[in-house]
């Protein structure tokens, strides 16, 4: 198979009780996802709606999400939170199955831009659905810094020595460090332009506090009083910040930054297709995209995003040249002595 090159809501979760399209009976839907995509607020109402439980896995990163998946062949899952440049790794594993779109009648309330994602399918065969977009920007606090930072290379200048952490995971490292460079497709990148980013990669590690997983240890690092500059997992962790009293700015740096579109795909061990499917179709409402982008800060796909206007200055992921080669490049950046 081959497929085209992450208020409180009472009232919310009310109304969202009330907009289950699909029942099904007694099942379990198993989710292997990022923070985010299975609150509460949505997660409640959809097993009273549809009488299917949810029993959520969370992952750090996308290198954690893929090992689980393949650790069992995606058997211990349903579904998985992936974004689209991952598509074909999954493919190739053999880890993912298609949708039918007929168990999905909400599909109709994905905007025009989500309707026909050429790397979620496979002709007219669907892989994935979109579910959220964001980026990867650059967080910094404004009232430690002399100067609002413009561009990636603040991360390695040496005022900022072990004030810096960044997130563990190696397609984005590189692809952040790609873009520092100057090279011109971050995904496609010559043996020459890799070791030039393995060397830069590694530089950094003296300017480096730690590196994190997942968003909440990312805001924990933060907090512990070290940490003022912050290679991110997006816009949860700039609210996450702001929630806890730091003045702590979002930026885009000029050279661009990593963005994201991701969906649900659907595992090739999935053991309750109902469940699944009914999952997928409950957060393709209207009401969880706006509880998504009101908690979480995530773009939703099906309506637009206040406060979301960089879109044109990101660099969206797609499929890289090789994804094994990468990770062997990120675990040598991580065992270099710096």
């Amino acid at each position: 198979m081959t497929i085209g090159k992450k208020s409180k809501f009472g009232t919310c979760a009310t109304a969202l009780s009330l907009l289950a399209t699909v029942a099904v009976a007694d099942g379990e839907v198993r989710l292997l996802s990022f923070e985010g995509y299975a609150d509460d607020a949505w997660r409640v109402p959809f097993e009273e709606a549809t009488g299917c439980k949810v029993a959520v896995s969370f992952a750090g990163g996308v290198d954690e999400m893929f090992a689980k998946m393949a650790g069992s062949d995606g058997s211990d899952f349903d579904l998985v939170s992936i974004d689209t440049s991952l598509f074909p790794r999954y493919a190739d594993a053999g880890l993912i199955q298609a949708y039918d779109d007929t168990k999905i009648p909400n599909l109709v309330n994905l905007l025009d831009a989500f309707q026909n994602v050429e790397a979620v399918k496979d002709g007219e065969t669907r892989y994935g659905i979109p579910v959220a977009w964001g980026s990867q920007g650059l967080i910094y606090d404004a009232d430690e810094m002399s100067g609002a930072p413009t561009s990636w290379g603040a991360m390695w200048d040496p005022e900022n020595a072990q004030r810096v952490i960044a997130l563990d995971d190696s397609n984005n490292n590189i692809v952040m460090a790609a873009l520092l460079l100057g090279f011109e497709d971050p995904y496609t990148l010559s043996e020459e332009q890799m070791a030039q980013v393995k060397d830069k990669l590694i530089e950094l590690k003296g300017n480096l506090l730690s590196y994190y997983a997942g968003f909440d240890e990312g805001v924990a690092i933060w907090e512990s009083g070290a940490a003022t500059m912050m290679f991110s997992m997006g816009e949860p962790q700039i609210g996450q910040l702001r929630e806890r009293g730091y003045n702590a700015v979002y930026s885009i740096p000029e050279e661009g930054a990593v963005g994201w579109l991701d969906t649900w795909a659907l595992s090739a061990g999935a053991e309750d297709l109902d469940c699944a499917h009914a999952w997928v179709n409950f957060v393709l409402q209207p009401e969880v995209g706006a509880a998504l982008n009101e908690k979480f800060g995530y773009g939703p796909t099906t309506i637009e995003a206040k406060g979301m206007e960089y879109a044109d200055n990101l660099v969206w992921l797609k499929p890289v040249e090789d994804m094994d080669a990468r990770v062997r490049l990120w675990n040598e950046v991580k065992a270099a002595v710096q």
